[in-house]
This record gives C-alpha cells, sequence and structure tokens, in this order.
C-alpha cells in the first residue's frame, strides 16, 4: 500500500498515511482539525540505458544502439540456455 505525505494549511502539521489505492483522501488534520493538503514530491525514477526513448525502436543511427544492446541480450540468452541445456541432460541421466 502506498504512503502519501500530508500537511496542515492552518497549522502546517505534516506527516505519512499509508493507505489503500481505493481509500479516500484525508482531508481534516489530526492536530488541529484544519484542512489537510496532499503533498507531491518528485519521484526517484530515471530511465537509463536504450529502450526507453521514442528514437530507440526505429531504423537509422537510433536502431543501431538498440541493435547492440539487443545483441548482447541475446548472448546473455544463449548462455543462459546452454545451461538449461545441460541442466536437462543431467535430468535426462537419472
Amino acid at each position: 500500500m502506498p504512503t502519501y505525505a500530508y500537511r496542515c494549511k492552518d497549522c502546517g502539521h505534516a506527516f505519512d498515511a499509508v493507505q489503500s489505492f481505493s481509500d479516500d483522501a484525508l482531508t481534516e488534520c489530526p492536530a488541529c482539525g484544519g484542512v489537510l493538503r496532499k503533498q507531491y514530491g518528485s519521484v526517484g525514477v530515471s530511465f537509463k540505458g536504450s529502450g526507453f526513448y521514442r528514437t530507440d525502436s526505429r531504423g537509422g543511427t537510433g536502431g543501431g544502439d538498440g541493435a547492440k544492446a539487443s545483441s548482447g541480450g541475446a548472448a546473455s540468452g544463449s548462455d543462459s540456455g546452454s545451461a538449461a541445456t545441460t541442466t536437462s541432460g543431467g535430468g535426462s541421466a537419472d
């Protein structure tokens, strides 16, 4: 469940409340009974790597970077595929 930050407009009391998405927003300050306001802050998410920009999925210079990332992923996939084959072969021997 998400945690929401609230601040009272009247007394300035600030606190966090854990609420479900379906719960209504709090409106009354527990300290003074004043009007509450939800606080919004910056989100700590940063998207790095290929595939996050519109030009990454297109042909041309942007697609070249995506192709490099894809071939790197394919090499990893073949390594894990080899391990799966070895594991399957070991299971057959039992």
